[in-house]
């Protein structure tokens, strides 16, 4: 289908996507779609920002509004996400497509004040948003009925189960009526999700949307190998050479999330980090600054980064790889987004390599190594033949390779420049090539004379340069600090 219209939507729906700018469906939404207005089970295959949101969304709109139900109004459609982003984020596009709507939706999660939540379900609500935890407790309070669900839409329900909720999906299913539409999204589908699948969907309609390649071939990967404690000087080399405008960090733990904002903070590159032990409010507040430019780099954990959606991210740091292969595919789509291009680096450190054979084997490719970097470590290269997994055990010595460098093209990152929001930051991307060949790609072939230019641009520091780099001179109108030496880094 080419356009919307031919789905025969509800014309106030057609009226609101026409506003948004939306004319042709999305593969995704173009298989969902009919089905849901069917009346037909759905289980689709498909990953974030491929317009999953949508393609439930809309059909569901459709036959509410199509209904004259009496007051107060009981919820019809209940949409379970595994964390609050993405709960906000479906509860910000029901109120879009729904703007013409005579409907009411609301949306209830963890991690702030119930009261107002309680409230807006009382004053009576057509579709609601939830994750499983304070939707069982509001339930459980006797301000949630779910007797009255005809539609039902499990979504990331790889996640959902990973983090433990499945209990809670049993007991919610429970509480809905036995006879109603069911809809079960999901990027991955390992056994469980099968199993779920097949006690929950009736006869579905399958909507698999999975790439035909692990990754799409808009996005340049590079793999360092690199000692543990050098990752952090290397992250500031490559976010000062890059010029990274919009960039996302990926850390394994809470704890190393927060201590690698503040460390980035703290040599005056505007970072915050977002995980599940952040408060709503703080996580909130992280996502909006990310998204209008008072930060360029958002460090976040793996569940955290479920809820972030945001087209203008250029590039994407492992900065500590992932046990699952299919998590790193997840974490670099987070750029590349919306027909645009993106750079990923992964950090291997030498406990690591396994995780990388396992991410290659996934890829069917090996991942370009990022040699002409001043902290390549040849012994966290893989070994021939190595299985994938952790390696476990390994006991790193020596002082690390050095490199020649910074490539021709990677540029200093400007500490001093005035903040951008998200239009500067695209016209900047427009403007360095985005589209084309110049995307910051490290060089070879002049690397020892950027390198040279570089220091030469940056001020003196006292004492030694046995740390590899040196440290720029003036980070907030600072004096000039001296940067961490690999004692410190040890």
């Amino acid at each position: 289908m080419s356009t919307f219209s031919e789905l025969e939507l509800d014309d106030r729906l057609l009226q609101a996507l026409d506003d948004e700018g939306y004319t042709a469906p999305t593969p995704v939404q173009a298989e969902t779609i009919p089905a849901l207005l069917a009346g037909r089970d759905v289980l689709g295959v498909a990953q974030t920002g491929t317009g999953k949101t949508a393609a439930f969304a809309l059909p569901i709109l459709h036959q509410l509004a199509a209904e004259n139900v009496g007051k107060p109004r009981p919820i019809r459609a209940l949409m379970l996400t595994p964390t609050r982003e993405l709960a906000a984020q479906i509860g910000d596009r029901l109120r879009v497509y729904g703007r013409h709507l005579p409907l009411f939706s609301t949306v209830i999660f963890g991690g702030v004040g119930q009261s107002p939540q309680v409230k807006a379900l009382r004053r009576g609500v057509d579709l609601l948003v939830a994750t499983p935890g304070r939707l069982l407790d509001l339930h459980d309070q006797g301000h949630v009925d779910l007797s009255r669900v005809e539609h039902f839409v499990l979504d990331e329900a790889d996640r959902m189960l990973d983090m433990g909720f499945s209990n809670d999906v049993d007991r919610i299913q429970d509480l809905m009526p036995a006879r109603r539409q069911n809809l079960l999204f999901s990027a991955t589908m390992p056994d469980s999700i099968a199993s779920l699948a097949g006690k929950m969907l009736y006869d579905p309609v399958r909507v698999d949307i999975s790439p035909e390649e692990a990754t799409t071939d808009r996005i340049e990967q590079y793999v360092a190998f690199v000692q543990k404690q050098d990752k952090r000087a290397l992250l500031i080399d490559l976010l000062e050479g890059q010029m990274v405008a919009c960039g996302i960090v990926f850390t394994r733990t809470k704890h190393g999330a927060n201590r690698l904002a503040k460390q980035l903070s703290k040599v005056g590159i505007p970072a915050d980090s977002i995980h599940g032990d952040k408060s709503q409010t703080a996580r909130t507040r992280a996502l909006e600054n990310f998204r209008n430019g008072e930060v360029f780099i958002l460090v976040a954990t793996d569940i955290a980064s479920r809820g972030i959606d945001v087209d203008d991210v250029t590039h994407v740091f492992n900065f500590d790889l992932p046990n699952e292969p299919e998590v790193y595919v997840h974490r670099i789509g987070r750029t590349a987004r919306a027909g645009k291009e993106g750079l990923a680096y992964s950090f291997c450190d030498e406990t690591e390599s396994g995780y990388l054979v396992g991410i290659q084997r996934l890829l069917d490719e090996e991942i370009e190594v990022l040699e002409e970097q001043p902290y390549h470590f040849e012994k966290a290269r893989p070994k021939p033949g190595q299985k994938p997994g952790r390696v476990k055990g390994f006991q790193g010595g020596g002082h690390a390779k050095r490199g020649t460098g910074r490539g021709s093209n990677m540029r200093r990152y400007d500490r001093g420049a005035p903040k951008r929001n998200q239009q500067q930051r695209s016209n900047t991307r427009s403007s360095q090539g985005g589209g084309g060949g110049q995307r910051g790609r490290p060089q070879q072939g002049r690397a020892n004379q950027d390198r040279s230019q570089n220091r030469s641009n940056r001020s003196p520091r006292g004492g030694s340069n046995q740390g590899g780099r040196r440290d720029g001179g003036n980070r907030h109108g600072s004096p000039s600090r001296r940067g961490p030496s690999n004692r410190d880094r040890r």
